[in-house]
């Protein structure tokens, strides 16, 4: 994580030299305590007493400004550490495939860009100002408590190695308990995502009551794993309280003893146990950093498994291919796994070759793999065996980002953001002027029911959309894609929401107004599809068969046997069959 700081490197390295400005007048002020004491109150010197007292009033003044300045410094630098870090987090996530994602999980993930940084937030802060400060502190007091008696110092220099042996067990031992923890708190963000996404699913359904007893039971097992965590860690301030007071007991003895027998001056007394307090008081706090350090470990952990998780895609190193010639697609014997497997393949074998600016239907039963087949051309996924070519050129020679932008695929799901509706248009294209986004938005058969709005355009959209219907949403997800002018459009059962007369008029737009554009539309209803130039028929993720919708008619038993059930069920837009 090297170089994370880079904008507050300053901050960081000026917080520690505050911490030990602050540290070096405080040590000064105990001295100056037995002075006043043996000289000033012993000898009833009232000036000195005045001088001594107003010059460690002036040093914890200083001592006060000194550790003012390194706490701030120190905020802001960890704060921009945690930016940055952030940052570079989403930046890897942006980077991953969709197979690298599915990977870690989406609420695995935004746990580790929230508690794991803040985690690791938190323990920079410490480091660049407790780690500095405590040890020299430590020092510090030690030298100065030997400077006034060595013999007394030896006492309570029987304290160190019990400490430390006590915050190495404890800091192990609680290490795998935070690793638990963290886990619990995914399963718990993964709860409230699904919970959040899916609420008009449990309202409509009145699951809210299981809903509330599944949460309730990820938050006490997270509970639970806090607790057994902390079970441990809160050992530590006692045991320490322990040792701290044990030590300051034999130090009041033996010291007491030296004044009663003259071999020890009071005020050198006061002193002596002022830097014990001190050289403890640091002991306490680099244990606790100790632990905390150890058992972020975990948030660290997980935050560079991320970091170092090299996506499954991405550009050729060298010699990649930085334009698409054209629309057209070719399929050479191509399989697909998800799990990468050649014995558990969801695609097998396909085959087929698509013209630049053709439209194109693939139809198939559920879990025939229509989406798999399609997410393989901008490479979302790449092919386990066999060639994919876009324009003529194998899709991993190319570089990512021309690839990608041009071949836009509009999913299933309709994925909208907080903003306006203008704005959601844009958002593939954001140079695009008010007529491009206007005639995309017509061309989509969107354009009406837009400017249907009070503000039309810009029209305020709520979190996914959630103030549009499902039909509304698909259509502006299309207009946002055309406007990018690709070579090649996938919609993937994107007009299942519209009517047939509206899926009509986009695919009659879609002809006329991207001639060039290769369009390729998977759907159910062979009413969607039934004017390609070519059909693709997908059955157990192979083709079964190619054609027009005359030829699968007369050649397909599959695709016949659907267009007869979608007939019987009243599709009035599906012609007769003819000589069938």
């Amino acid at each position: 994580m090297a170089g994370l700081e880079r904008k507050y490197w300053a901050c960081t390295l000026l917080s520690p030299v505050a911490a030990v400005g602050e540290v070096l007048v405080e040590t000064i002020i105990p001295y100056f305590m037995a002075l006043l004491i043996d000289r000033g109150i012993a000898g009833r010197d009232v000036q000195y007493v005045f001088r001594t007292g107003g010059i460690m009033v002036c040093c914890a003044l200083v001592s006060m400004a000194f550790g003012m300045a390194s706490a701030r410094i120190a905020a802001v630098a960890a704060l921009g550490f945690a930016r940055n870090l952030r940052r570079r987090l989403f930046g890897a996530v942006q980077r991953f495939s969709f197979a690298n994602v599915d990977r870690f999980s989406t609420a695995s993930l935004v746990t580790r860009l929230t508690t794991d940084v803040t985690n690791t937030q938190n323990i920079y802060q410490l480091l660049i100002r407790v780690f500095f400060r405590a040890p020299f502190m430590l020092a510090a007091g030690t030298v100065m408590a030997f400077f006034i008696n060595g013999r007394l110092a030896l006492v309570f220099l029987v304290a160190i190695p019990v400490l430390a042996a006590a915050i190495v067990w404890i800091a192990s031992a609680a290490y795998s308990r935070y690793g638990e923890m963290l886990a619990k708190y995914d399963r718990m963000n993964r709860t409230v995502q699904e919970n959040l996404i899916a609420i008009r699913v449990v309202k409509a359904f009145v699951r809210g009551g299981f809903e509330r007893e599944k949460f309730n039971g990820a938050a006490d097992a997270v509970r639970q794993a806090q607790v057994r965590a902390e079970r441990l860690v809160i050992l530590l301030s006692p045991i320490m309280q322990l040792v701290i007071y044990s030590s300051l007991i034999a130090v009041f003895w033996t010291g007491g003893r030296m004044v009663v027998f003259g071999s020890m001056k009071a005020g050198e007394l006061v002193s002596f146990l002022t830097y014990v307090t001190q050289i403890l008081t640091s002991l306490m706090m680099m244990g606790m950093m100790f632990v905390n350090l150890v058992l972020s470990r975990a948030s660290v952990s997980r935050i560079c498994e991320v970091l170092d998780e090299e996506p499954d895609i991405a550009s050729p190193a060298a010699g990649a291919a930085r334009s698409v010639r054209d629309g057209s697609v070719d399929f050479e014997n191509v399989s697909f796994s998800y799990q990468k497997r050649a014995d558990n393949c969801i695609l097998r074998n396909i085959s087929l070759h698509i013209e630049s600016g053709q439209m194109v239907g693939i139809i198939g039963g559920t879990g025939s793999s229509k989406s798999s087949l399609v997410q393989l051309i901008p490479r979302l996924y790449d092919v386990t065996a066999g060639v994919v070519k876009v324009g003529g050129v194998d899709v991993r020679n190319y570089a990512l980002e021309p690839l990608r932008d041009s071949v836009a695929v509009v999913l299933q799901k309709n994925v909208l953001f907080s903003g306006t509706i203008g704005w959601n248009v844009r958002w593939g294209k954001k140079d695009a002027s008010d007529e491009e986004v206007a005639a995309a938005c017509r061309a989509a058969d969107a354009d009406g029911f837009i400017r249907s709005f009070p503000k039309q355009y810009g029209t305020e959209l709520g979190q996914g959309g959630v103030n549009l219907s499902g039909g509304q949403k698909q259509r502006l997800c299309i207009a946002r894609a055309l406007l990018k002018r690709l070579k090649i459009l996938i919609l993937d059962d994107s007009t299942s929401a519209v009517d047939t007369a509206t899926e009509r008029r986009i695919r009659d737009a879609l002809r006329a107004e991207c001639p060039e554009t290769t369009k390729i539309i998977i759907a159910q209803r062979i009413s969607s599809v039934q004017d390609a130039d070519v059909i693709f028929v997908l059955e157990d993720g192979e083709i079964n068969g190619a054609g027009t919708h005359e030829e699968l008619l007369a050649s397909n038993a599959i695709y016949r046997e659907v267009y007869e059930s979608q007939q019987s069920m009243g599709d009035a837009d599906l012609p007769p069959a003819q000589g069938v």
